[in-house]
């Protein structure tokens, strides 16, 4: 039988347990998310009348909300425990309004925690409050913005490109974000450079002390070119090789900061392999509670949305305490562990972290699937590492000279492993390049070989998923909660591609991210969107009205739609037709967009269905057969450059080939932003574009 309290939270995961926790006296009850919204079929915002959102019931959420009402009847003081964040906030405002609770006459309070367990649940039922205003004025303000933005844009890119496309607030800045990235990549020239090792041996020692080139004297230089490592080489011959320093120092590395939203996705991409919405979709399923033989159903982690490295009182002196029981006193961190980049934390929330330090990812495996088991762990040894001393290796840095030039030697090895006993990442791993125990200044050192590499520069990586969530967080581009649904957006809408862990833009991501940056580039400026989610924090804080931030925001942007409306209709949005005759019916195809680029279709469909892959010319013969080269997609939608003649001529390039020879060795030059490279980096000329060949 129901009690005379009642607990309203988001996730119907979350009810057993904490029905568990209250005992008789409480009914708790889910709203299943959200409970009201804005509707799809317009954009929901009063304009004239001071920017008033028009919220209606969520559809097929009738039902639901039926139910909750006879519960509310039955209810004397009824409790809003939706999740403890802006949104969760804002949703225990809407059921206030959905349950008409202002009107009940009952006893209405807000609650929040940011674990599932007894002790959690229970204290923050000694705490209830009333809805904090201003956090559910921020989530307005954001819902209210990306609504805007999304209605008045996507229209336009509809008729400019492809029915169903969308614009966003976020995902538009993160799009151009990867659009710049891959034109940085396509526009690099890689230099040559070369390194110098050489082999000395040391009297007593059976292998040779490998030595790398430093430079001359104490200023360092780098060797770029082979005709300069052949002056080099030729320079040395003769000289004595002599140990002109040994210096020996202790270093430390300290211990990592607990997992945020961001710090958490990143590395589970990183360590697992998770995507950023599975890590999500895994660490949601430990935070709502696992059923564990002995305990029930408990959250195992506590609330996954958060960008504080904050640790609560008693979960250090948890963590202290199996530190000490189970490594010893030594690997005991000494005082409070800060991050470095003390940025604007979105709410009072804690670091993530499991919900009791001796629930080890051993004690827990057998109730856990296999992916959330290996999160739990990461997270686990991330938090229990995060309380541990900092890690100490020995260096040794060995200087040795040649007539004026110099070579160096790098060895270190680890002294006390401290929290690298728990956890380590790419970054944590010390080299391990131990030297030679009898070498020392007076060692004799005999001239063996010398071992030349050569090297290219190489241009910034891809972005992955990963390092995507990172450069958002640094320019403050949405928040915890926005990451991995932006990314979602940008893969699902094809705007860009997975391959691999690496993300490229597709043709589609590249028609899009254009209109956004010639039409709107102040959505799309990186700045703007930053500025933006300051003044959401001063909203939260009360220092901001919600609504003037809109008032100040949307006519910028309706000028900016009438005036790309004007121009957008200059433009002929028509299917442009081919010379590609359809072998069904005579007519001449034409190009039509489809979610990885452009495609041929008949124009007589419904009657011909007949479709096939457009390859664009670009006006370049192909370097090895002389037919056409033209533009192709991967399977996973990234572009490059083939020749008509496949599978025939197997030429292909990244680059976008150049009608114009190399004028050093005839071979095929590719585009570089608004320079002109060899193809064969061993010849690496470079001109800049002739000027009617530039943008």
């Amino acid at each position: 039988m129901a009690g005379n309290k009642l607990l309203i939270v988001e996730s119907p995961t979350k009810v057993k347990a904490i029905k568990k926790f209250l005992g008789s006296g409480y009914d708790v009850a889910a709203s299943n998310g959200h409970v009201r919204d804005l509707p799809k079929s317009q954009m929901g915002i009063d304009i004239e009348h001071d920017y008033e959102p028009k919220y209606i019931t969520i559809r097929g959420k009738g039902d639901l909300l039926a139910d909750l009402r006879k519960k509310v009847k039955k209810a004397d003081h009824i409790y809003l425990a939706t999740d403890p964040d802006r949104e969760g906030e804002a949703i225990s405002w809407h059921l206030i309004a959905a349950l008409k609770l202002a009107d009940s006459g009952k006893k209405v309070s807000r609650v929040t925690f940011n674990e599932i367990t007894k002790n959690a649940v229970k204290e923050a039922l000694k705490h209830p409050r009333d809805i904090d205003m201003n956090l559910v004025d921020a989530q307005q303000a954001r819902r209210v913005l990306d609504r805007i933005v999304g209605y008045s844009i996507s229209p336009l890119l509809w008729n400019k490109i492809k029915r169903g496309l969308s614009a966003g607030r976020v995902q538009s800045v993160a799009l151009r974000i990867i659009c710049d990235r891959e034109d940085e990549i396509n526009a690099f020239i890689p230099k040559e450079y070369w390194s110098l090792d050489v082999n000395l041996g040391v009297s007593g020692e059976k292998k040779p002390l490998v030595a790398h080139y430093y430079g001359e004297g104490d200023e360092k230089k780098e060797i770029e070119s082979k005709e300069e490592l052949e002056k080099l080489v030729k320079s040395l011959e003769g000289e004595k090789y002599k140990i002109t320093q040994i210096k020996k120092s202790v270093r430390s590395k300290k211990a990592p900061l607990p997992f945020t939203t961001s710090t958490l996705q990143q590395e589970a991409s990183k360590a697992l392999n998770f995507s950023t919405q599975k890590t999500m979709r895994v660490a949601q399923q430990l935070y709502e509670g696992i059923d564990i033989k002995g305990s029930g159903t408990v959250g195992l982690i506590t609330y996954l949305r958060t960008d504080s490295t904050r640790i609560a009182d008693e979960a250090q002196a948890a963590a202290a305490g199996y530190i000490e029981a189970n490594f010893g006193k030594e690997y005991l961190a000494e005082g409070e562990v800060k991050s470095k980049n003390a940025q604007k934390i979105q709410d009072a929330h804690e670091a993530i972290r499991p919900t009791d330090v001796n629930r080890t990812p051993v004690v827990v495996k057998e109730y856990l699937s296999r992916e959330q088991f290996r999160l739990y762990q990461l997270i686990w040894r991330r938090f229990i590492a995060s309380r541990m001393a900092p890690a100490k290796y020995e260096t040794t840095s060995v200087r040795i000279d040649a007539g004026t030039h110099r070579f160096t030697v790098a060895a270190s090895k680890t002294v006390f492993d401290g929290f690298m006993n728990v956890y380590t990442d790419d970054e944590d791993k010390i080299e391990k390049n131990t030297l030679m125990k009898g070498i020392d200044e007076k060692s004799v050192l005999k001239f063996e070989s010398f071992d030349p590499q050569q090297h290219f520069t190489q241009p910034k990586a891809h972005y992955t998923e990963a390092s995507l969530v990172h450069d958002l967080e640094q320019l403050g581009i949405g928040r915890p909660s926005t990451y991995a649904p932006t990314i979602g957006t940008i893969l699902a809408r094809h705007y860009i591609s997975k391959d691999g862990k690496n993300l490229f833009v597709t043709d589609l991501g590249l028609a899009v991210n254009k209109v956004m940056n010639d039409q709107f580039s102040q959505i799309v400026n990186v700045n703007f969107t930053a500025n933006l989610e300051t003044l959401l924090d001063g909203v939260a804080e009360g220092t901001v009205k919600w609504k003037t931030i809109i008032e100040n925001f949307y006519p910028d942007l309706e000028e900016a739609v009438k005036k790309a409306e004007e121009e957008l209709e200059k433009v002929t949005v028509a299917d442009e037709e081919t010379d590609v005759i359809c072998e069904n019916c005579g007519r001449n195809m034409v190009i039509k967009y489809g979610p990885h680029g452009k495609f041929l279709a008949c124009p007589g469909f419904p009657d011909c269905r007949n479709t096939k892959p457009y390859f664009e010319k670009i006006g370049v013969e192909c370097p090895e057969c002389g037919k056409d080269v033209v533009i192709k997609m991967t399977k996973k939608g990234r572009r490059y450059y083939g020749c008509l003649g496949f599978p025939e001529c197997e030429f292909m390039s990244w680059a976008r080939p150049s009608k114009i020879k190399c004028p050093t060795c005839g071979g095929y030059m590719v585009e570089k932003g608004n320079k002109l490279a060899c193809a064969n980096q061993e010849c690496g000329y470079v001109m800049d574009k002739p000027e009617d060949d530039k943008d």
